[in-house]
């Protein structure tokens, strides 16, 4: 007899996969939110509102939360602007991350080191030392200014929809780019470019 395969908003609110989202969000640490939950919180947070949070995310009424500016300081005295989800929202992100991570992250080019499970500074410098020992000789080192805080939403969804058609991920997704900023001021901005989120999905 055909049975048909769950979704992926189905394998996301999975009480196991939700849980081990909460412990993934507690190893990274972090600090609280806007919602002041920490991540050391989060695990009994969502053994206790697991039936609504799971509702909420299949029927689309799952709402993130704005994340907190900060500011902190580089090595070369100016500052780089962070957004802080709030904790559920990053065991939410985390949920959806490992359901579609194993579909996207196939589709990189082997020598695409960054946000990659299993690659990282190191794995790159590895494969440079391998093209020198090619006979590759230049190196050119370049940055995208402000690379995430000016992603077009469109394209981003755009391109995710190649790989994700799951409708409910999609939407959360999307809700999680315009989920707005609470500045240094205290102010709600809304968020029409970029990945605000600062998590580790967005």
């Amino acid at each position: 007899m055909y049975r048909k395969s769950p979704s992926l908003m189905a394998l996301v609110v999975s009480k196991d996969n939700l849980l081990a989202a909460g412990k993934a969000v507690r190893r990274n640490k972090g600090a609280a939110g806007v919602d002041r939950m920490t991540v050391w919180e989060v695990e009994e947070h969502i053994e206790e509102f697991y039936l609504p949070l799971r509702q909420k995310l299949l029927d689309g009424t799952y709402k993130p939360k704005p994340v907190k500016r900060v500011e902190i300081p580089k090595p070369d005295g100016t500052k780089r602007k962070l957004g802080i989800p709030c904790a559920r929202d990053r065991v939410v992100q985390q949920a959806i991350r490992q359901v579609i991570e194993p579909i996207i992250d196939p589709q990189f080019l082997p020598q695409s080191h960054g946000f990659r499970p299993g690659k990282r500074t190191h794995t790159a410098l590895k494969q440079c030392l391998a093209y020198y020992e090619e006979g590759y000789k230049v190196v050119v080192d370049c940055d995208l200014k402000q690379c995430f805080d000016t992603l077009n939403h469109g394209k981003l969804m755009y391109h995710l929809e190649q790989f994700i058609q799951d409708k409910a991920i999609l939407k959360i997704i999307r809700k999680f780019l315009m989920s707005g900023v609470i500045d240094l001021s205290g102010e709600l901005v809304e968020s029409k470019t970029g990945a605000p989120q600062g998590g580790v999905l967005l």
